[in-house]
């Protein structure tokens, strides 16, 4: 068993991964399958699959319909992942990736998912409470089911960061807006993300250090913006790095954002440095888009790490001058 510290990711909103690949894909016109497959989705199991191929004990919680948890059952299984899932009512959502590999491009179309009551929430939080210790980190992650108040990742953290918790959010919109005040470890918007949490473009990498860095004098320790194929830039109080992944021939961009975060996470447990991370994290990211489904084979992954390019990207992220009103 590996001496690395237990994680536990939390999935609101899983979906059942329909991938379809369809060459030539065109909207408004009949396509033809040429393969396709069904894998257990979702941000935060995809994290917890990445990080179980690395060794780390994982549990994964969140909501799953009882009408439909075989494939997530087996999956947790096969990965030796601990199942924590709260079963509600209703069969968890399908979520359709069509894949054309002539044009490089991967088209989602995702359902809204189940919308789990007050109670059920409420024994989600017991579950987060119960798994928190000291120091043990949380990954929470991807969008909120329908109907649930977009405050319930700043509730998961003030219930985690009270035991003493450590979290990483990868979250968009309101509900990241809300939990940044709440000061998460690790945030990890890609580049529309962040410009939209900043109101405005960002149009150089200069542009993404300073609105990174504004997140970091609210109180977190690590802002990773992911830019695809731009690489990603990582920022903390005292230095911003620019992380360059190899080029590589894309098979699907689901679930990269998913192993860079898993590879945040390993990275703390491990102790790295700013600039380790940086190229272990962009490894995984580079990794996961050149081939199906989550998961990380780790001697193919060193290959990786050898081809990123990581160089400064400055120290925007000091302390703010007195009265500055970020």
């Amino acid at each position: 068993m590996s001496d690395l510290a237990a994680v536990v990711t939390v999935t609101l909103n899983p979906a059942i991964d329909q991938t379809l690949h369809i060459p030539g894909f065109h909207a408004g016109q009949v396509n033809r399958v040429e393969s396709s497959r069904v894998d257990a989705g979702g941000k935060g199991i995809n994290v917890a699959s990445v990080l179980a191929d690395l060794g780390v004990p994982v549990t994964a919680t969140g909501f799953l319909g009882e009408e439909n948890p075989a494939l997530f059952e087996s999956h947790f299984l096969q990965k030796k992942i601990t199942d924590c899932f709260i079963r509600i009512p209703g069969a968890t959502r399908t979520g359709i990736k069509i894949v054309d590999a002539e044009a490089g491009q991967t088209t989602d179309i995702n359902f809204p998912g189940l919308t789990p009551s007050s109670e059920e929430i409420e024994r989600l939080i017991g579950a987060v409470r119960q798994c928190t210790a000291p120091g043990r980190w949380f990954v929470l992650s991807g969008s909120l089911p329908p109907g649930l108040s977009p405050d319930l990742y700043s509730r998961l953290m003030t219930e985690i960061r009270g035991q003493g918790g450590r979290v990483v959010l990868d979250t968009s919109g309101e509900p990241l807006r809300q939990a940044i005040p709440h000061s998460p470890e690790i945030v990890k918007p890609n580049l529309s993300e962040l410009e939209e949490l900043a109101g405005h473009a960002l149009h150089t990498p200069q542009a993404v250090v300073a609105a990174a860095a504004s997140l970091v004098r609210k109180g977190v320790e690590l802002a990773v913006v992911s830019m695809g194929a731009q690489g990603a830039i990582f920022v903390r109080r005292e230095a911003a790095v620019l992380a360059r992944p190899p080029k590589v021939q894309v098979k699907s961009t689901v679930g990269a954002g998913d192993a860079m975060v898993a590879g945040l996470v390993y990275a703390q447990l491990k102790g790295l440095g700013l600039e380790a991370t940086a190229r272990l994290a962009t490894a995984l990211g580079a990794y996961s888009v050149t081939r199906f489904g989550a998961g990380v084979d780790v001697e193919q992954l060193h290959s990786f790490e050898q081809q990123v390019q990581v160089e400064n990207a400055g120290t925007e992220a000091r302390p703010a001058a007195a009265g500055n009103g970020d």
